[in-house]
């Protein structure tokens, strides 16, 4: 009876979440560095796997192990990213033509920036942002319908 008591309290430990910031993102203190830096927008699992590599932290870490200075650490890497161009989600950008990543609500503005741009010079993918249909050749007959337009072919009225 004894031994049950003191194991219970231990469970309950487990359970509790707590939350780590890592650039103005909560990530779960259970998940491990690997799946638990993907929670950031902007870092995939290519980027993810880079900075536990780089920084040699095993994969499979928890997050909640990570003292202070690891976690600052890891932020640093992500402003600086010192990894191959390909990976990174902003390559020859128009205004300044240099290659660079961003995260979170940067990466959001400059998404959105880039449509106001597509529809005010009408292209294509502009012209179909404003419509509200696919951009990229994904077909619409059975997808994409808007909530109250009929599927399928009208009957003529008599």
């Amino acid at each position: 009876m004894a031994e049950q008591k003191t194991k219970q309290p231990e469970k309950k430990e487990e359970e509790h979440e707590t939350l780590v910031r890592i650039l103005g993102y909560d990530i779960s203190s259970s998940k491990n560095i690997y799946v638990g830096l993907t929670k950031i927008k902007g870092v995939s699992w290519a980027i993810s796997n880079a900075v536990c590599s780089k920084l040699g932290y095993q994969r499979s870490k928890r997050i909640s192990e990570l003292s202070k200075n690891e976690i600052k650490k890891i932020e640093d890497f992500l402003k600086k990213l010192p990894i191959f161009d390909f990976l990174k989600n902003r390559r020859f950008d128009r205004e300044t033509g240099e290659t660079s990543h961003y995260f979170g609500t940067d990466l959001d503005l400059k998404r959105d920036f880039d449509i106001k741009r597509l529809k005010k010079i009408k292209s294509n993918k502009g012209v179909r942002h404003a419509a509200g249909l696919p951009v990229r050749g994904q077909r619409t007959r059975s997808n994409f319908r808007k909530v109250g337009r009929a599927v399928g072919v009208a009957k003529k009225k008599k």
